[in-house]
């Protein structure tokens, strides 16, 4: 029915969209901030999020890999409030599941489109073998 690797793009779609959804919903709904205006605080914290979303909806795997880092800034968000307050600890549990799964999916399906498309990096013996076929000429 699936490949694989279909399953891995669609569980990391919708982790990552899941996640844009529970934190506009956070910061703009649930519990918005009482200092600072809530939509300025939802769009700051989901701006971060829209910068690989173009990779992430075409299923490129270079972007699917380096939007992990950006998943990074909101897995500590989401230790941190689970840590230190007790009144969104559900909040920030469903933020670190989110992050988590999304995090997981997308180094899955990022190798494994990687190796359907032949790419990958070259081993070390096989750059050396090739840099000194070049330099012994």
């Amino acid at each position: 029915m699936f490949s694989s690797t279909s399953r891995l793009r669609a569980t990391a779609l919708s982790s990552y969209l899941g996640l844009f959804v529970w934190v506009a919903l956070w910061h703009g709904v649930l519990s918005p901030h009482v200092h600072v205006n809530p939509y300025g605080v939802t769009i700051a914290w989901l701006l971060p999020l829209l910068l690989p979303l173009k990779g992430i909806l075409t299923g490129k795997p270079y972007t699917h890999a380096w939007a992990n880092f950006i998943l990074m800034f909101y897995f500590i968000h989401a230790l941190t409030i689970l840590w230190v307050d007790q009144g969104e600890r559900w909040l920030a549990l469903v933020e670190l599941l989110l992050t988590s799964i999304s995090f997981v999916s997308n180094i899955y399906f990022a190798k494994r489109k990687g190796q359907e498309l032949g790419l990958g990096l070259k081993k070390l013996s096989q750059v050396e073998r090739e840099e000194k076929a070049r330099f012994e000429k």
